[in-house]
C-alpha cells in the first residue's frame, strides 16, 4: 500500500508540473515584450513566474474525537483587496525557444552549407591487442581465452575454468575524429552614448533575450561577443553592455570596425555563421559617417554574415534618423532586418522581424 500511496504522490507531482509548464506557455507572451521578469538561472536555466495553483493536499477523514481548544486571539479582519500570488517555474532555454518559436510562428533557421567547426569526438573503432587496463574487453578476452584452451585441449567441460592469458587480452581501439559541429557568433552592439536611456536599453534588452534563445536552440555551439560605443567601441561583458551609460557623442562606425577586426581575429566566415545585432537611437556623428557606415556594412560586412539586424529604439525628439540612412542603402538586401522599437509592445514584432527569414 506504501509503494502504491508513493506512485500516486509521485504522479501527482508529476502533473502538477505539467499544469505549471502549460501555465508558463499560457504566459510566456506577455514576457515577450519584458523578460526583465525572467530570471536567468545560469545552466541553461531560466525562471518564469506564473499564477500559482493549489498543490495537491492530503485530507484526513472526520472522527469522533473532540477538538482541542486553541489560546489564539480570535479571527482577523477580511483583507478587502485580492491578494495576487505567482509561483516561478524552472524551463530550459530550448523549452522558451520551442514556445517562442510556436508562438510566433518563427522558420527554423538554416546555417550556412560550410560554416562547420571540426570537432574532435572520441569513438570506438574496434579492437586491438593493445591497450589501457580500462579498456579491457572482458567478453572478448574470455572468448579468444576459451578459443585457445580449446585448440590445446586443455579445456575441460566438468571443471571450465578459462583463465586469459596475455595473448589472449584484447582491448577496444578508441580513435579520435573530427566531427563536424554547427557554430554561430552573435555580435550585440549598442550604443552607450549620453542619448541612450535606461528605457532604450531594456528595450533592447527584452528583445537580446529571445534573439539568443532562438538562436541558441538552432545550433550545436554558439558564442557572443558584446560591443558598445560612444565616439569609440570596445568589447565588454554581458552585465556591462546593458547597464555602461557614458556622457559622450556617438560614431557608429566604431562598432563596425570592432566587428571587423573581431571576425578577423576569431571567426572565420567559412567557420562561423554570424550574426550581428544592433541596438541604437538614431544618433550618429555626422552624415559622412553614415556614409562611411553604410560602405562598411555593404562592403566588408554583408557578404559575410547571415544576417545584420538593426532595431532603432525609442529616439528623442530632434534627433538624427540613422535608421534611413542605413534603409535606404542596403534595406532590399536578403541577409539584413531593419524595424523600429519604440515601445515594449513592438519588442514582438521586432523579434518577429529579425527572425522571421530563417536566416
Amino acid at each position: 500500500m506504501l509503494a502504491l500511496a508513493s506512485l500516486s504522490i509521485d504522479e501527482d507531482l508529476e502533473r502538477l508540473d505539467e499544469i505549471l509548464k502549460g501555465k508558463a506557455r499560457k504566459e510566456i507572451r506577455k514576457y515577450i515584450q519584458n523578460a526583465d521578469v525572467i530570471l536567468d538561472k545560469g545552466d541553461k536555466k531560466v525562471s518564469v513566474p506564473v499564477p500559482y495553483i493549489d498543490p495537491p493536499k492530503f485530507r484526513f477523514g472526520d472522527n469522533n474525537g473532540s477538538g482541542g481548544q486553541g489560546d489564539g486571539s480570535g479571527r482577523g479582519k477580511a483583507g478587502s483587496e485580492p491578494g495576487e500570488h505567482t509561483i516561478e517555474v524552472e524551463l530550459s532555454v530550448e523549452d522558451l525557444a520551442q514556445i517562442l518559436g510556436e508562438e510566433l510562428e518563427l522558420p527554423r533557421i538554416k546555417p550556412k552549407d560550410n560554416a562547420q567547426i571540426q570537432e574532435s569526438k572520441l569513438r570506438i573503432k574496434g579492437i586491438s591487442t593493445e591497450g589501457p587496463e580500462s579498456l579491457r574487453h572482458f567478453k572478448r578476452s574470455y572468448k579468444e581465452a576459451l578459443k585457445r584452451q580449446l585448440a590445446e585441449g586443455s579445456y575441460n567441460p566438468d571443471d571450465p575454468l578459462i583463465v586469459p592469458e596475455r595473448q589472449d587480452l584484447r582491448y577496444r581501439s578508441i580513435n579520435h575524429e573530427p566531427i563536424p559541429s554547427s557554430s554561430a557568433v552573435i555580435f550585440h552592439i549598442i550604443d552607450v552614448s549620453g542619448s541612450m536611456g535606461e528605457e532604450q536599453k531594456r528595450l533592447a534588452r527584452s528583445t537580446s533575450f529571445w534573439i539568443d534563445a532562438w538562436i541558441e536552440a538552432n545550433y550545436e555551439n554558439t558564442e557572443h561577443v558584446f560591443i558598445v560605443h560612444d565616439t569609440e567601441a570596445k568589447e565588454v561583458d554581458k552585465d556591462t553592455f546593458f547597464t555602461l551609460h557614458q556622457a559622450g557623442g556617438t560614431r557608429i562606425s566604431s562598432a563596425y570596425q570592432k566587428v571587423l577586426e573581431k571576425i578577423q581575429e576569431s571567426y572565420p566566415p567559412e567557420n562561423w555563421n554570424i550574426y550581428i545585432f544592433q541596438f541604437s537611437d538614431g544618433d550618429n556623428l555626422s552624415d559622412t559617417d553614415n556614409v562611411l557606415c553604410c560602405e562598411l556594412l555593404r562592403e566588408k560586412i554583408l557578404p559575410f554574415v547571415n544576417l545584420f539586424a538593426y532595431g532603432q529604439v525609442k529616439k528623442r525628439k530632434n534627433s538624427d534618423d540613422f535608421m534611413e540612412a542605413v534603409a535606404e542603402a542596403i534595406g532590399e538586401e536578403e541577409n539584413v532586418s531593419i524595424t523600429e522599437i519604440p515601445h515594449r509592445q513592438a519588442v514582438i514584432k521586432a523579434i518577429k522581424k529579425f527572425l522571421g527569414k530563417g536566416k
